[in-house]
């Protein structure tokens, strides 16, 4: 039986990736899930496993090499997946110190404790064993409005302290591969969507004021573009790098879905309205009236658009869900999940959420 050390598993992309892998492989294969639990990650996310006799989850921080030792000396692990990260660009900005230790620090233990565990006497590893170091396509900075994509040669040009901190863990993970011929990949990826996303993020804020007539900010003009890529397709991109990669190699795993965050709100609020039912009370406070422009992020790149070429030439990953298509299931989920997003959005959030938005 395989085993496969999760990172941040119960986080929005880790606990999707578990949850798919899980669907695909059963009881093939066994998951060990790491994470400290900080504001983000939130073990709601796997109810539908956690009685697995496969899966064991174990609160840790990446940044703590003992406990990081421990679980590599107590298990034989296969795979290492490596979500976790602070992933959000305005917190980033507010506490870039938070990003450098956990995206940094917490990469550069993870690849000692993989190497120490994995590494034979002659300096070569231990055969079929994989880490794959889970990016953004925000390392490479800012494109035009000019048809232009990123590539995996695209030099990296970070803007935010978020981005800064993943190209800095990319380049530990690009290091080990050429100074020890460590066994990694790299996926840089676009704008994720779907269930169990933190309501920070555009999408589930959207969502989720919209249902209650709050204002819906919007940055700048509205007019700052993102490739979106439903969570399902990027999880089978990662476990098909994963079987089929080449070693050493990065690949950009995108959407095909470049739209404007204010073309992502418009379409938001006119599905909410199209799925509420006719009695439904919501549906009165749904509306294009509650877009509220607020002062643009600091840094704030204008275009994301990836090239997933490389990844459909030599793995046949391409991405299978249209916006169109993925908006309607992850609303869906969100009103079957009322519990869920009612549970996140209390407390320390809300604090969070005025803080960031209540004075602009």
């Amino acid at each position: 039986m395989r085993t496969y050390l999760v990172t941040g598993g119960a986080g929005f992309i880790g606990s999707n990736y578990i949850h798919y892998m899980f669907r695909k492989y059963g009881d093939e294969i066994r998951i060990i899930n790491v994470d400290a639990l900080t504001y983000a990650g939130n073990l709601e996310n796997l109810k539908g496993v956690e009685d697995r006799e496969n899966y064991t989850f174990v609160k840790a921080d990446i940044t703590d090499k003992e406990a990081i030792t421990k679980i590599f000396a107590e298990n034989d692990i296969d795979r290492v997946v490596h979500f976790a990260a602070e992933s959000h660009v305005d917190r980033s900005i507010k506490t870039p110190e938070v990003f450098v230790k956990t995206n940094v620090l917490g990469t550069a233990v993870m690849l000692n404790c993989a190497k120490a565990a994995w590494e034979q006497e002659d300096g070569t590893f231990k055969e079929g064993k994989k880490f794959l170091h889970v990016s953004t396509d925000e390392v490479y900075g800012s494109l035009e409005d000019d048809g232009t994509y990123f590539y995996e040669t695209t030099p990296y040009a970070p803007h935010s302290p978020y981005s800064a901190s993943k190209a800095s863990s990319d380049m530990l993970v690009k290091a080990y591969i050429d100074t020890y011929k460590f066994p990694a990949n790299i996926t840089n990826c676009s704008n994720n969507y779907g269930p169990y996303q933190f309501p920070e993020k555009l999408i589930p804020l959207i969502i989720n004021n919209a249902l209650q007539g709050k204002k819906l900010p919007v940055y700048g003009d509205g007019k700052n573009v993102r490739d979106w890529l439903y969570v399902d397709d990027h999880a089978k991109g990662i476990d098909m790098v994963q079987e089929k990669g080449r070693l050493g190699e990065t690949y950009n795993i995108g959407g095909h879905n470049e739209k404007q965050n204010i073309e992502i709100i418009n379409i938001i609020i006119d599905t909410l309205l199209e799925m509420l039912p006719a009695d439904d009370p919501r549906r009165a406070l749904v509306s294009k009236d509650l877009i509220t422009y607020v002062e643009d992020r600091k840094g704030h790149d204008r275009r994301y658009a990836i090239a997933p070429d490389k990844i459909k030439a030599e793995i046949g990953w391409e991405p299978e869900t249209k916006f169109e298509d993925g908006i309607k299931k992850t609303i869906a989920w969100f009103f079957e999940h009322e519990d869920w997003m009612k549970n996140v959005t209390s407390g320390d959030y809300q604090k969070y959420y005025e803080d960031m938005y209540q004075n602009r």
